[in-house]
């Protein structure tokens, strides 16, 4: 698996790139450590420059998170995302019996990490703060997971919508909840402490 063009493929011809996708041998290790732990780290990484070396403009100012707390939101995005993975496989094999497919983690997991190409290359935007809300480009892996589902976990016709929101919902969740705790455990302390210096 090439990673350049597989992530070319999945974005261009998502069709086509998951039906060559649902044929392949690929084990968890390769997915997740030759493709999504690579990706995963552009959003954090851009994150990390925005966030701590460029700053966020707000009201004619500059904040910056300093280097150490910014580090350790970058590396805790980073390993949380890659968990968040896992919980998406687990939650998209949990409910495809209820949907007409087949119970199979790897397909599962194929579906999880391949939809997230789009999300995690959209995330070099949060380089420069001003342009994150480009990052909605990243919505295009909606798109990806729902024609991932589609033909890699092949639920009932008239059931795939069912399953691609109800996944959709709480995959949601998931992530808002992932998120919240990496900020507030990082980035938690130094907007308190930059408040009461305010003060």
């Amino acid at each position: 698996m090439n990673l350049v063009d597989r992530a070319k493929n999945i974005i261009m011809t998502p069709t086509t790139e998951w039906e060559v996708i649902k044929t392949e041998t690929l084990s968890t290790g390769e997915m997740i450590g030759g493709y999504a732990a690579i990706l995963a780290l552009i959003p954090a990484a851009a994150g990390f420059i925005g966030k701590s070396l460029i700053g966020i403009s707000l009201l004619g100012s500059t904040i910056k998170i300093p280097i150490v707390p910014g580090f350790l939101w970058a590396v805790l995005t980073y390993i949380m995302s890659l968990v968040s993975l896992w919980i998406m496989a687990i939650i998209i094999d949990a409910l495809a019996p209820s949907f007409g497919a087949t119970k199979d983690m790897n397909a599962s997991m194929k579906v999880s990490v391949f939809s997230m190409t789009a999300a995690w290359i959209a995330g070099i935007f949060s380089i420069i703060p001003l342009l994150g809300i480009l990052g909605i480009v990243g919505l295009y892996s909606l798109y990806l997971l729902y024609i991932g589902m589609k033909v890699v976990k092949a639920p009932a016709a008239d059931k795939l919508t069912g399953y691609y929101i109800i996944t959709l919902v709480v995959a949601i969740v998931v992530y808002f909840v992932i998120s919240m705790v990496v900020s507030a455990v990082v980035l938690g302390p130094y907007l308190a402490s930059e408040v009461f210096r305010g003060m």
